[in-house]
């Protein structure tokens, strides 16, 4: 499988909290950082729970 650069471009702020914890489970600790991760469907169905929190790109 291939990886998945998340990158987080909305604050956390006023955020439903299973939203922040999704947020921190991905690894992010302030607003514009990236992480990377293996493309599996458990990543996948976080990015969905915060997708108008980050953008995701496709990596190679």
């Amino acid at each position: 499988m291939g990886q998945l650069k998340i990158t987080q471009v909305r604050s956390t702020i006023k955020r439903n909290i299973k939203q922040k914890r999704t947020i921190e489970a991905l690894g992010f600790r302030r607003m514009h950082d990236s992480v990377v991760h293996e493309d599996t469907p458990q990543i996948r169905g976080m990015i969905v729970k915060v997708s108008h929190l980050v953008e995701v790109e496709e990596l190679r």
